[in-house]
């Protein structure tokens, strides 16, 4: 129910404003790929009523993007390899826990890798600046890298890109100028900022939609064993009941009449009708009924 309460916000906020909804497969990560997974996502999203603009993006076929805007860093001097492991990092007593996200990175291997090391991923380079933006739902966000993540990953040495890269590369080449995704985002979207200002591309605007959770406050989530709408259920009865319970997570007032109507008529009102400023800021559990 996550992925639909995104995949409705971020759909309506594209139609709405004339734009053009494009579909990416962040499927970079290969040994975690369930074969089988993408056709189920894409044909899920037809059975909910949407229509997607364009070619689907695999990031998966797209390493070469990513090397070139890797090389560029690297050309410049704003990014090194780094022989650190985590562990290593979580021993140096200047290194504290910074975001959720992990520790802050001391900076070891700014100047070169100490002798004996092998570089285990690629590092960019970040300065005391402070990242700013308004986003369309939470507000004013401010971070300094500096103190929050330090010198972040772009690429690990065994080959994978990290989402950061990848994510602000091809959000460049397909021209996207709106950002509609979970809050669980938010944090590292100055980063994305980051790279966009070494790389030369536009910063687009970002709204970041409030998390579905469990009653206990915790994010629903496949790790946490979530259902997959497609698992135990007839879409095509339930797909119109399931999007207007995500119209209603999102702060919008659907009539009644909409809860057992077909998925496009369901999203032609929200198109028409839909209220970012209703969007609320705190993740909930969905409600019922």
């Amino acid at each position: 129910m996550g992925s639909l309460v995104t995949a409705t916000g971020s759909y309506v906020m594209a139609k709405r404003a004339g734009g053009r909804w494009l579909l990416r497969i962040e499927d970079l990560d290969t040994p975690r790929v369930i074969p089988g997974m993408t056709d189920d996502i894409l044909k899920t999203l037809e059975l909910l009523g949407f229509h997607w603009d364009g070619e689907v993006i695999y990031q998966s076929r797209r390493n070469r993007a990513y090397q070139d805007a890797i090389n560029k860093l690297r050309a410049k001097g704003l990014a090194y390899p780094c022989g650190c492991s985590r562990a290593e990092i979580a021993q140096i007593a200047s290194a504290p826990h910074g975001n959720n996200e992990g520790l802050i990175y001391p900076g070891t291997c700014c100047d070169g890798l100490t002798a004996g090391k092998m570089a285990r991923a690629y590092r960019v380079r970040v300065d005391d600046s402070l990242i700013e933006f308004d986003d369309g739902i939470m507000g004013r966000c401010t971070q300094k890298l500096t103190t929050s993540c330090g010198d972040f990953v772009v690429q690990r040495a065994d080959g994978p890109f990290a989402y950061h890269l990848a994510a602000v590369v091809d959000d460049a080449e397909s021209g996207v100028n709106q950002v509609v995704r979970g809050s669980d985002l938010l944090s590292s979207t100055p980063r994305q900022i980051y790279l966009q200002k070494l790389l030369g591309y536009q910063t687009p605007s970002y709204f970041h939609l409030p998390l579905v959770t469990n009653a206990d406050g915790t994010k629903l989530s496949k790790r946490e064993n979530a259902i997959s709408l497609a698992c135990g259920r007839e879409l095509t009865q339930y797909g119109g009941l399931l999007l207007f319970s995500s119209l209603r997570f999102l702060g919008q007032s659907p009539p009644s009449f909409l809860k057992n109507a077909p998925c496009h008529e369901i999203l032609a009102w929200a198109v028409s009708s839909f209220e970012p400023a209703l969007i609320p800021t705190e993740d909930a559990p969905l409600r019922k009924g």
